[in-house]
């Protein structure tokens, strides 16, 4: 797609200012970080707007906007199983089961969890489980926001991807979860507005003047089978769709985002009350890319392979407009990258380095190395060349299948020994890693392939899991004298 030089121009210089501010807001905050809890929770005081922002503006980003909308472009409606679907969900299934008393704990990261209730060989697995599992979907995030470099400035992919990492890290290394959580709410009230703007134009534009003429059209002209929100073409296909949703509304539960978030909220009720409020919102605003998606079949039949949501801003917004809307999705992507960068190194610096540390480094530094480390690991896993997608949904299955069980049995139930958690995880990530290297689709798919309803891998992983932490649990219960 060829872009009005004007255009081009005015969107970098644009972008440039956006990011500049972006910086001048971290450099303010840095004086609110005087340790390690100030970096990593916020000194456990956002107040219920700021936390219900910041859980939005972590998971809004590449996955809901660019991701979802194009897969269910070209898939249909079911493609919206792990974004938004899934993932508001799993805000939901936290404020139900998990906020208050994760709250309670006092903890800086999931893992301190894993010490607590078991020991710290529970802690070090935990987080051998954990940060890894950020690797892809922080890749996800930079290769979407390079994928739109080079449809808006011809820029290379590889140096995109290096230059939105840099920018990122830049101002997570100065104010942690305090510039984090400001420039997600900054970004994310863009971000809804741009939605909401964009979503009407379109419809409008497809309905010659009428909104409820283009939801009409849209309706009428998308394919029967691409309007089923849930597949019933077959038993195989439900359960598939099952498991991706599976995966978006439980594999985060255990992930360090989220709880980060949790724990930063200045009271339990301020922590449960924000994950109900972001779920409803997540879900509700998620559905304007997903109707995007639709529309860009009928508006845009010729573009396929690519990002739909920017060339619609594009064709249908006047120049300014569009301008803002461009940046608005940049800074979606953004305000993802910077919480999940921050997220596994936060876990890293505490369950991790801290035991090889030995004091030489203060927990405050020791924490923005590790999130040095973690951005060059995702880079790598960024180069690889999978989709964005792809690399998303490989992300949540990861904590599912080896954390999900221990962390709810733990939580839920007094354990007598740390082994049947180290055992569940273990299981977990050993399965999962044979799925993962073996490109396997379906659980033992060698063995399974001729069975008329074949496994979805992370549910059958994450079942396994359960079955052995119950079995360890009652080989090592203690009797009583």
């Amino acid at each position: 797609m060829n872009f009005d030089p004007g255009f081009t121009w005015i969107l970098g210089a644009t972008l440039v200012a956006y990011v500049v501010g972006l910086y001048a807001l971290a450099f303010r905050m840095r004086g609110r970080v005087q340790n390690s809890e100030d970096f990593i929770v916020a000194g456990r005081r956002l107040s219920f707007p700021l936390a219900t922002a910041t859980l939005l503006g972590t998971w809004f980003g590449a996955g809901t906007i660019l991701a979802a909308a194009d897969e269910v472009r070209r898939e249909g409606l079911h493609s919206a199983a792990l974004e938004p679907f899934g993932a508001g969900f799993c805000l939901i299934v936290a404020a139900l089961f998990f906020a208050r008393p994760l709250w309670e704990m006092k903890l800086l990261t999931v893992s301190d969890f894993f010490r607590q209730k078991f020991d710290k060989r529970a802690e070090v697995i935990s987080a051998a489980v954990m940060v890894p599992s950020y690797f892809g979907w922080i890749a996800a995030q930079l290769v979407a926001f390079a994928g739109m470099l080079n449809l808006f400035f011809g820029l290379d992919m590889t140096a995109g991807i290096l230059l939105v990492a840099v920018v990122a890290v830049g101002y997570t290394l100065m104010g942690g979860m305090w510039s984090v959580t400001l420039t997600d709410a900054f970004q994310i009230s863009l971000v809804l507005i741009g939605l909401v703007v964009l979503g009407w134009t379109t419809l409008v534009t497809l309905g010659d003047g009428s909104m409820l003429s283009g939801l009409a059209r849209l309706w009428a002209d998308t394919p029967p089978e691409m309007r089923e929100p849930i597949p019933t073409g077959s038993i195989q296909r439900l359960f598939e769709w099952l498991a991706i949703f599976t995966v978006g509304a439980l594999g985060n539960i255990p992930g360090q985002d989220l709880m980060q978030r949790i724990f930063s909220a200045r009271s339990a009720r301020t922590a449960v009350n924000a994950c109900y409020a972001g779920g409803i919102l997540y879900i509700i605003f998620g559905l304007i890319p997903v109707t995007l998606g639709l529309a860009g079949r009928i508006l845009a039949p010729d573009s396929l392979e690519q990002a739909i949501l920017p060339a619609l801003a594009h064709s249908f917004l006047e120049p300014l407009p569009a301008v803002i809307f461009t940046v608005v999705l940049a800074s979606a992507v953004l305000s993802t990258i910077d919480s999940a960068i921050l997220s596994p190194a936060s876990v890293l610096s505490q369950n991790v380095l801290e035991y090889v540390n030995r004091g030489f480094f203060s927990p405050l530094t020791l924490t923005r190395i590790a999130v040095v480390i973690v951005t060059v690991a995702s880079l790598g896993f960024a180069f690889a060349g999978e989709s964005a997608y792809t690399l998303l949904e490989d992300a949540y299955e990861l904590p599912l299948v080896g954390m999900f069980v221990p962390l709810a049995m733990g939580l839920y139930r007094k354990p007598d020994s740390p082994m049947p958690a180290i055992a569940s995880m273990l299981v977990g990530l050993g399965l999962w890693l044979v799925h993962y290297f073996a490109d396997w689709s379906y659980f033992f798919e060698p063995w399974t392939s001729d069975l008329p309803l074949k496994p979805p891998a992370s549910l059958t992983m994450t079942a396994f899991s359960l079955i052995v932490y119950l079995v360890t649990e009652l080989a090592t219960k203690k009797r009583p004298a």
